[in-house]
C-alpha cells in the first residue's frame, strides 16, 4: 500500500508542477517509466507476500484473536470469569 500512495504522491506532484517531479513528461520513451516504478514495486510485493503465505497467516492471526475476543465477550455477558477454569483446576486436589 505504501508504494501505490507513493506513486500517486508522485503523480499528484507532477500534475501540480512542484518540485523534480513536475519536469518529467508523461511520454513513452520519457520519464513515463519514473511513474511506473512504485506501482511495478507494489506488484511485485503482493506477488511475493502472497506467494510466501505472509497474507495468509496474518489473516490466521486476525481470526484467531477474533475468536478469542467473542470468547471472553460472551463469558463476560453470562458474568462467568474468563479464567474460571484455570481456578477451578487449581483448587482441586
Amino acid at each position: 500500500m505504501l508504494f501505490v500512495a507513493i506513486g500517486i504522491l508522485v503523480i499528484v506532484l507532477n500534475v501540480a508542477n512542484i518540485g523534480p517531479f513536475g519536469a518529467w513528461n508523461w511520454e513513452f520513451f520519457g520519464d513515463l517509466w519514473k511513474f511506473t516504478v512504485p506501482f511495478i514495486f507494489a506488484v511485485a510485493w503482493w506477488i511475493y507476500s502472497d506467494l510466501s503465505g505472509l497474507n495468509k497467516r496474518r489473516e490466521m492471526e486476525r481470526m484467531e484473536q477474533k475468536r478469542k475476543d467473542r470468547r471472553k465477550e460472551n463469558l463476560v455477558s453470562l458474568g462467568m470469569d474468563t479464567r474460571a477454569r484455570r481456578k477451578a483446576r487449581k483448587q482441586q486436589p
